[in-house]
C-alpha cells in the first residue's frame, strides 16, 4: 500500500455528486493524513492530475458480519424464517478458527471494497473457542479481522460484541459459548485490552493509513441482561460509537414485554442509552411511542433491505423514523448480497411497497444515508466531499447498459455494484473495474480477483483440513 507520508495526489473528477447534486469539473487534492486538503468546483484537468467520471462519497456498510458470507446460495431450501437460518449460522460460527476467518474476512472485504463500500462497521462476537475458552494468542479472532482490513485497504470500525445470555432469563447455548464474556466486567475488561492492542498496532505502523478502529455493541436486550447492560454502557468511553440489534423479530419485543414490562427501545431510554451515538440495526417492529423516542434522541437506524428481505424479517419504518428525527444508515448484514446500491434501492423500494407512493426518499437522501449517514454512525465523520473530510470515493460508470441515459443525481437507482469502477481509500486507489489494486490483498488474490479468494476461503471452511494447504497466515 501506498505509505501514508506520500506526496498529495489530486483527482479531476468530471462529475462529483456533492449532497446528491452534480457539480461539473471538481479537482480534489488530498493529504498525507487521508484527508480532502482542497476542493475546486468548475475547473478544468490540470497536468499530472488523476482523471475520474462520476463520482460519489465514500460508501459505509453500517452493519455487517463477515462470516454469515458462508451461508450464500446455501439455505434457501430450508424454508422457515430467521430463527430456522440462526441454526445453520452457528453451525458456520463453530466452524471458523482465526485462520479461518482471516482467510474468509480477508475475501469478504475485498467484496465489498470493489462494490463500492470504502468503510465497514464489522458486528462481532466470536470472540472464543466453540467451547468458550480463549485462544492462546489474546484478541485472535478480532486481529483477524483487523489484519483482514488492513490487508485489503478498506476502514474498518470493528464493533466488538458483547452477548452473554441466550434469551431473556436464558444462559447461553452450547452453540453459543464462544460469543461469551461472563459477564459485563469480563466483556469490558477484554474491551479495553483490545483497544490498547488496536491503538499500539496502528502507532507501530506509522507509514501505514490508520484503517483500523474500535466501536462496541450490545447484540440485542435478548442476549444482554439489564444490568450488563447498564454497566457496559456505564463503562465505555463516550466518544465511543455503540450498536444494538433493536425489534428485529416480534419474538424480540414479546419476550421483553413478558420480562421487563416495556418494548427493547423503552428499555434503552430506561437506561439512558438512547442518543445519537447510539445506532439501533434493523428497527423492524416498533411501537408508535418507540418511534417517537428513537427520532427525539437522534440515533441512527440501520436498515439492511436485502437481508430482512431475505430472512422475512418485515419492512421496517424507515420514513416514519427519517421524520421523527432519526439518522438513517444502510448495512449489508448478512451479505446474502454485497451491493450498496441495492441497499439503496431496497430501502425505497420496500417505502413504496409499504406506502403505495413513490419518492419516499429522494435519491439524494439515499446516497447521504449510505454515505455521510453510515459514516457517522460508525463514529468516522464523513461523506461531505469538504476539506477536512476522509478522502473517500466511488467512481461509477455512468454509460453502463445499466445506467447509461439516467441523470447524474438519480444514479443510485440505476447503477449496481458491477458499475464501480475506481475505489479511493485514505486518498489512494485500492480498487479498479472490479479488482484489488496496491495492496497487501491484491497480490495474494489472483490478479487482484475477490472472487479468486472467496473461493479459496469458501474452500478452506468446507474442509478445513485444506487450510494447512491454504494461505493461513496468523493475524499480524
Amino acid at each position: 500500500m501506498t505509505p501514508a507520508g506520500s506526496a498529495p495526489a489530486v483527482y479531476w473528477c468530471e462529475t462529483l455528486l456533492v449532497d446528491g447534486v452534480a457539480v461539473s469539473g471538481v479537482r480534489l487534492t488530498t493529504g498525507a493524513d487521508g484527508s480532502i486538503l482542497a476542493r475546486m468546483d468548475d475547473v478544468p484537468a490540470e497536468p499530472g492530475d488523476i482523471r475520474l467520471g462520476t463520482v460519489l462519497p465514500g460508501l459505509a456498510n453500517a452493519h455487517s458480519h463477515a462470516f454469515h458470507r458462508a451461508l450464500r446460495g446455501r439455505t434457501h431450501h430450508q424454508g422457515g424464517d430467521f430463527w430456522r437460518w440462526r441454526e445453520s449460522m452457528y453451525t458456520v460460527a463453530q466452524t471458523l478458527t482465526p485462520e479461518l476467518y482471516l482467510e474468509l474476512a480477508r475475501a469478504v472485504f475485498a467484496e465489498m471494497l470493489v462494490s463500492g463500500y470504502t468503510a465497514v462497521g464489522e458486528f462481532h462476537y466470536l470472540h472464543h473457542r466453540a467451547d468458550g475458552s480463549a485462544y492462546p494468542d489474546a484478541h485472535a479472532m478480532e486481529l483477524a479481522l483487523a489484519t483482514a482490513a488492513r490487508e485489503v485497504g478498506i476502514r474498518l470500525v470493528l464493533l466488538d460484541t458483547s452477548y452473554l445470555a441466550g434469551g431473556l432469563g436464558s444462559p447461553l447455548r452450547p452453540e453459543q459459548r464462544a460469543f461469551g464474556d461472563g459477564s459485563a466486567a469480563g466483556w469490558l475488561s477484554r474491551w479495553a485490552a483490545l483497544r490498547t492492542v488496536i491503538q499500539a498496532d496502528a502507532s507501530a505502523r506509522p507509514a501505514e493509513p490508520g484503517l483500523v478502529t474500535l466501536g462496541a455493541a450490545l447484540h440485542s436486550v435478548r442476549a444482554v441482561p439489564l444490568e450488563a447492560m447498564r454497566e457496559i454502557l456505564g463503562g465505555l468511553p463516550a466518544d465511543v460509537p455503540v450498536h444494538i440489534h433493536l425489534s428485529e423479530q416480534p419474538q424480540e419485543n414479546a419476550d421483553c414485554l413478558a420480562a421487563y414490562g416495556a418494548t427493547p427501545t423503552a428499555v434503552l431510554d430506561g437506561l439512558g442509552a438512547l442518543g445519537p451515538r447510539l445506532s439501533v440495526v434493523h428497527a423492524t417492529h416498533l411501537a408508535d411511542a418507540d418511534l417517537a423516542r428513537l427520532g427525539a434522541a437522534g440515533v441512527t437506524a440501520v436498515f439492511c433491505p436485502s437481508t430482512e428481505a431475505d430472512l422475512g424479517d418485515g419492512i421496517g419504518p424507515a420514513r416514519a423514523l427519517a421524520d421523527a428525527g432519526a439518522r438513517i444508515a444502510l448495512g449489508s448484514d448478512q451479505n446474502a448480497v454485497v451491493d450498496p446500491f441495492l441497499e439503496m434501492r431496497g430501502l425505497e423500494m420496500g417505502e413504496r411497497l409499504a406506502s403505495g407512493s413513490r419518492g419516499r426518499f429522494t435519491p439524494a437522501a439515499l446516497l447521504h444515508a449510505a454515505s455521510v449517514g453510515g459514516y457517522a454512525s460508525l463514529g468516522l465523520g464523513g461523506g461531505s466531499l469538504v476539506p477536512g473530510a476522509p478522502a473517500d470515493l466511488v467512481e461509477v460508470d455512468a454509460d453502463s447498459i445499466r445506467t447509461v441515459g439516467a441523470h447524474p443525481g438519480q444514479l443510485v437507482l440505476a447503477a449496481t455494484a458491477a458499475d464501480v469502477q475506481r475505489v479511493i481509500v485514505f486518498g489512494r486507489i485500492v480498487a479498479d473495474t472490479g479488482r484489488l489494486v496496491g495492496t497487501p490483498a491484491a497480490a495474494i488474490a489472483a490478479d487482484g480477483s475477490p472472487a479468486a479468494l472467496l473461493r479459496a476461503a469458501l474452500h478452506a471452511l468446507d474442509t478445513p483440513d485444506a487450510a494447512s494447504s491454504a494461505d493461513t497466515r496468523g493475524p499480524a
